[in-house]
């Protein structure tokens, strides 16, 4: 088997690569990653000399490279995308480009070669948000309503591969995640900020009252559900993955890490709230858990504590995330106003 894994230098998709190539050794990978900011070869620093894995750095709507490293793969496993939403509310227009045009692209090459699945990562937040305090999940057929620039981004991606397999047939499948946390996740994003801050020794930004909701999947556990949609997904299906059966909110899952850290909930520091903030995600995964037989293997305070681990034993890779282009960004976004 031959896989192109697009943004595979990322957080999630530098895990499914190690995932996969501990799972299925003789399958053969191609890595394209364009190394924007979140793009990092110190995640595949392990795998590198594998002889059955090959990085080419290139973007994915460059059609002509597409193309040409299309030819021959069986999957196309597409995680390339601007994933951050404060970065999609101060610029949108990367997050136009990659993720609408790029999967474009990356869809008229797999139709030409003839690739036998093309899986589609995507996100909860295409189905916009829910309210606190209830009991309502989005589902696969939640009707689509994204509340931020990289949301509606990525919901116009998810209709662009839905229309593929309706008009050209192309054996596609989307998987809907919830907000995946683990080892090589960029510290803009909640858990690896507040971690990577207090053993820092900072304060730990904190939106608007942190009430808020979101269903945090372990990576490792999505790479899985990947895996299994892959080989038992029909085609055309789309399948949420998610990993809570319970809500906790953002102000929680601080509370969580301090505690785990033995620090002191001092450190926590209520910022002016995100434009347009997304106020509960909640998923339904009972479609892929009855018809696929997939489930998180493990509870999400066993997950933190091992993410949490994980960075307090990998402080020179975070620090060298934490430069002086991220902090120029960090002061920006929470700067007080």
């Amino acid at each position: 088997m031959k896989l192109l894994v697009t943004g595979g230098a990322g957080f999630i998709g530098s895990n499914f690569i190690h995932y996969w190539i501990k799972n299925h050794a003789a399958d053969q990978i191609i890595n394209l990653d364009k190394l924007t900011y979140a793009g990092n070869l110190e995640n595949l620093k392990a795998i590198e000399n594998n002889s059955n894995y090959i990085f080419v750095k290139g973007d994915i709507t460059d059609r002509k490279l597409v193309n040409k490293l299309t030819q021959g793969i069986d999957y196309i496993v597409h995680f390339a995308a601007e994933s951050h939403v404060d970065r999609s509310i101060m610029d949108p227009r990367e997050f136009v480009n990659t993720n609408i045009v790029g999967t474009f692209a990356l869809l008229e090459a797999a139709r030409a070669a003839g690739v036998k699945r093309f899986h589609h990562i995507s996100s909860d937040e295409v189905f916009g948000q829910l309210e606190l305090n209830t009991q309502e999940k989005f589902t696969e057929n939640t009707p689509y309503n994204p509340r931020s620039p990289y949301a509606a981004s990525k919901a116009a991606s998810d209709h662009l591969v839905k229309s593929y397999f309706h008009t050209y047939s192309l054996p596609i499948t989307i998987t809907n995640c919830g907000n995946n946390f683990g080892p090589f996740m960029f510290p803009e994003k909640l858990i690896p900020l507040a971690i990577t801050n207090l053993l820092e020794g900072k304060k730990v930004p904190v939106y608007g009252d942190g009430k808020n909701v979101r269903d945090w999947i372990y990576v490792a556990d999505h790479c899985r559900a990947i895996d299994f949609v892959l080989k038992k997904g029909i085609a055309g299906q789309t399948y949420c993955v998610g990993g809570m059966t319970n809500d906790i909110s953002n102000l929680e899952v601080v509370k969580k890490i301090i505690s785990n850290l033995k620090m002191s909930n001092d450190l926590i520091e209520f910022v002016k709230d995100r434009k347009g903030h997304d106020r509960r995600y909640a998923l339904d995964w009972k479609k892929i858990k009855l018809e696929l037989g997939w489930q998180p293997l493990h509870d999400f305070e066993y997950y933190l504590a091992q993410t949490v681990k994980w960075y307090q034993e990998n402080t020179r890779w975070w620090k060298n995330v934490k430069n002086q282009d991220y902090r120029g960004y960090y002061n920006k976004q929470y700067q007080h106003r």
